[in-house]
C-alpha cells in the first residue's frame, strides 16, 4: 500500500534578504527567444539539495551569500526581472537598483537529514522550497531566483526556485556548480555563461500576457478537446533507484534484438525510457485503443544550426513527442518502444527545430505545463547533470530532488545516483492507484 506523506510544517522563517551582484554592472537587457517563451505559463522550476553536517549555520549562510554576490556578476540575468519592450516582446532586464535574488533564511531544528532522505515524495519538502505554485510569468514583479536556506538538526536544506522562462536544466546546474566553485575559494568561475540568446534564435514574438490570469493555468489540454471542470486525481510521487547492474540488465534486454532500421545500440537513456514507458502504461491499465504519449524535453544546443556552446545560458530545449496505442506498445517487445523513442530523438535535427519554431511563431500558443499529451510519460532533468558535484565546501549533497511544481500524472525526473556510478534515480509522479501497481511490478523493479 502506498504511504501517505506528511509535510515538514515546523519551518520557521527567520529572515528575508536580497543579494545583488557584488559590483555595479549598469543596465543590461536580453530578449527572450522562441525557445524561452512557451515556459512563461509553467511554474518556477524547484530543486532541493540536502546537506549533512554543516557547521555554524549563520556563518555558512553568509559564506553562501558572498559566493552568490560574486557568481551573479556573471549570471546577472538571475538577479533581474522579466520585462516587455514597447512592442510587447518579453525580455530579461537587469539594473543595479533592482532587488536581486531573494534569500530566505529559515530553521527546522527538529528535523533530521535522515527524515528527508528516508522516504520518497515531495509533500514533505513544501515548506523547504520557495515559490510553490508561482507561474514564471510572475517574474515581471518577482525575483527570477529565490533561495531558501533552512537549518536542520544535523545539516542544511537548500531550496531553489528558478524562473523556467529564463533558464533550463543545463543552465541551472552550470549556475549551481559555478556558485559552489566560488564558495570553495576559486577567484573566478571556470566556464562563463554564454549570454547571447539571440544567436540561437532572433525572431521577435509579441505575446499579450501581463498577469498570471493571462496564462492558461486552467486551459483545456492540448489533446483532450472539450473543457470540463475536472478535479485532478491525487498523485503520489516515488523515487525508484536503478543500480548500475539494473541499468545494464535493462540495456542488454533492449539491445538483444534491435529492430531493423534502428541506429547504433540503444543508449542508456533510450533503454530506460522504454522500460519506464512500458511499466507506467501497464500500471495505468489503459484500454488497448487508448493512446499514450512519451515526451522528452531534449537539449538542442548541439542540434541547432549553428550549434550553441554547452555554456549557452537560457532555455535551449524542446519537447519531442512519440505516440502510439497502449495495446500496440504492450503487445511488442521492449525494443519496439525504444525504437520509436530513438527515431523521434534522431529526427529532431536542425531542420525539425527550425520548422517547429516557425510554426510556433506564426501562431504562438502558451501551454499549461501538463499539456504534454494524453496518458503521457514526460521526462525532465537528466542523469548527465552532475548534481552531486555541487559542493560548497562541506561535502556533496545527501539527496537532490525536484519540488512539487510542474508535476502531473506521468512526470518523470531523472538524476544520477549519489555514489558517482552509472546508477539512476527515477522520480515519478502518478495517479495513486497506478503508483500502487507500479510499486509491485517486479519486471519494472528489475528484481532478481
Amino acid at each position: 500500500m502506498a504511504k501517505e506523506e506528511i509535510a515538514v510544517t515546523n519551518v520557521k522563517v527567520l529572515k528575508r534578504t536580497n543579494v545583488k551582484p557584488q559590483k555595479p554592472l549598469g543596465k543590461k537587457e536580453c530578449q527572450l527567444v522562441t525557445f524561452d517563451l512557451p515556459y512563461l505559463s509553467f511554474y518556477y522550476n524547484q530543486k532541493l539539495m540536502i546537506y549533512k553536517g554543516v557547521e555554524n549555520f549563520e556563518e555558512t549562510v553568509e559564506k553562501l551569500k558572498d559566493g552568490l554576490a560574486l557568481v551573479l556578476e556573471d549570471f546577472y540575468q538571475l538577479a533581474g526581472k522579466l520585462g516587455k519592450d514597447e512592442e510587447g516582446v518579453f525580455k530579461v532586464e537587469y539594473d543595479d537598483d533592482m532587488d536581486g535574488v531573494e534569500v530566505i533564511v529559515a530553521a527546522a531544528d527538529g528535523i533530521e537529514v535522515a527524515h528527508l532522505t528516508d522516504e520518497e515524495g515531495t509533500t514533505k519538502f513544501l515548506d523547504l522550497i520557495p515559490c510553490n505554485k508561482i507561474l514564471n510569468l510572475e517574474g515581471l514583479h518577482r525575483p527570477l531566483l529565490a533561495v531558501q536556506l533552512t537549518k536542520l538538526k544535523d545539516g542544511l536544506s537548500m531550496g531553489l526556485a528558478f524562473n523556467h522562462a529564463v533558464l533550463d536544466g543545463t543552465s541551472t546546474w552550470h549556475f549551481m556548480t559555478s556558485w559552489a566553485q566560488l564558495c570553495c575559494g576559486s577567484t573566478s568561475i571556470s566556464v562563463p555563461p554564454y549570454l547571447e540568446r539571440t544567436k540561437a534564435r532572433n525572431t521577435r514574438v509579441k505575446l499579450n500576457l501581463s498577469k498570471p490570469s493571462d496564462a492558461p493555468e486552467h486551459a483545456k489540454s492540448a489533446t483532450n478537446g472539450d473543457v470540463t471542470a475536472t478535479v485532478d486525481p491525487p498523485l503520489l510521487e516515488r523515487v525508484f533507484k536503478f543500480s548500475e547492474s539494473a541499468i545494464d540488465q535493462i540495456k542488454a534486454k533492449v539491445n538483444a534484438n534491435p529492430p531493423e532500421g534502428s541506429a547504433a545500440p540503444f543508449s542508456t537513456f533510450q533503454s530506460l525510457s522504454a522500460h519506464v514507458w512500458l511499466a507506467v502504461t501497464r500500471a495505468r491499465e489503459l484500454k488497448p485503443e487508448d493512446y499514450t504519449v512519451y515526451t522528452v524535453f531534449a537539449d538542442c544546443r548541439k542540434r541547432v544550426d549553428p550549434p550553441m556552446p554547452e555554456s549557452y545560458f537560457g532555455n535551449l530545449i524542446q519537447a519531442i513527442f512519440t505516440v502510439t496505442a497502449a495495446g500496440l506498445l504492450l503487445a511488442h517487445p521492449i525494443e519496439f518502444a525504444a525504437g520509436m523513442i530513438q527515431q523521434a530523438i534522431v529526427k529532431h535535427d536542425a531542420k525539425a527545430i527550425e520548422e517547429r519554431n516557425k510554426e510556433w511563431e506564426s501562431s504562438p500558443k502558451i501551454f499549461q505545463y501538463k499539456d504534454a499529451g494524453v496518458n503521457c510519460v514526460a521526462v525532465g532533468s537528466s542523469p548527465r547533470f552532475k548534481v552531486y558535484d555541487v559542493d560548497f565546501g562541506w561535502g556533496k549533497p545527501e539527496i537532490v530532488r525536484s519540488g512539487s511544481n510542474n508535476r502531473f500524472d506521468g512526470m518523470v525526473y531523472l538524476y544520477p545516483q549519489k555514489n558517482g556510478g552509472r546508477g539512476i534515480d527515477v522520480e515519478i509522479s502518478l495517479e495513486a492507484n497506478a503508483m500502487e501497481r507500479l510499486e509491485k511490478d517486479k519486471e519494472f523493479l528489475v528484481e532478481a
